[in-house]
């Protein structure tokens, strides 16, 4: 029997107690829980001690939003592979994660047995979508194409400049913040000040929450 490391990530310790349950209850695998975390920053602690081969990784978590977080991670460690578990099931947070690197995503009100088939698939090298998880990648000329719906009074009740509000269209689009400074023909850090300034306005603490807003509002 095969033996898979997993380091699981949530800032909810029931919910890892939970996942935990599953894994050890698996006959198909042999999980090695290699430790936990809550945050980002534990993360990449975490991952300074521990090699997993596969993490399960929450896309909203404190002290390091979890799209960041999963960027890092399959930058600095490219033969981990990445599950996300997560409760939203947006498209564009969607085609977001899998723009960064993700192997699967799957919602949390999925059942254990489909977390053992998205690990099964994703150990085996392939890429799972989870139940209800819909993505459709357009091509760059069709996304340049979308008119903005950003309208005036989400505007002006969060007080957002022009350059804000053409940039978190851009977010929308799942484009990164590279991506977004290549269009817009400005500087990656440029980029990331404005980001940061787009969500202390909106009042959310990650990416995820930040197009969830935008989805809500029905701007994309």
């Amino acid at each position: 029997m095969d033996t898979v490391r997993i380091v699981i990530a949530d800032d909810h310790q029931l919910f890892i107690e939970g996942i935990k349950t599953i894994l050890n209850r698996a006959n198909n695998f042999n999980f090695e829980i290699l430790g936990e975390a809550h945050s980002g920053k534990d993360l990449l602690e975490l991952l300074k001690e521990v090699q997993p081969d596969l993490l399960l990784l929450d896309l909203n978590m404190p002290e390091g939003d979890g799209l960041n977080m999963l960027s890092i991670v399959k930058k600095k460690y490219k033969s981990m592979q990445v599950l996300a578990l997560t409760m939203y099931d947006e498209v564009k947070l969607v085609r977001t994660a899998f723009n960064e690197g993700v192997d699967g995503y799957i919602l949390k009100s999925t059942g254990k047995l489909e977390l053992l088939e998205a690990i099964d698939e994703i150990i085996d090298g392939g890429r799972f979508f989870g139940d209800g998880v819909k993505i459709h990648i357009m091509p760059e000329d069709e996304r340049a194409a979308l008119p903005s719906k950003f309208d005036d009074k989400f505007v002006k009740k969060y007080n957002l400049t022009k350059r804000e509000i053409e940039i978190l269209r851009l977010i929308t689009l799942a484009m990164s913040n590279k991506e977004i400074a290549k269009k817009l023909f400005i500087s990656d850090q440029t980029v990331s000040v404005h980001r940061k300034n787009i969500m202390r306005k909106l009042q959310v603490s990650n990416t995820a929450a930040l197009i969830k807003m935008a989805y809500d509002n029905s701007l994309v």
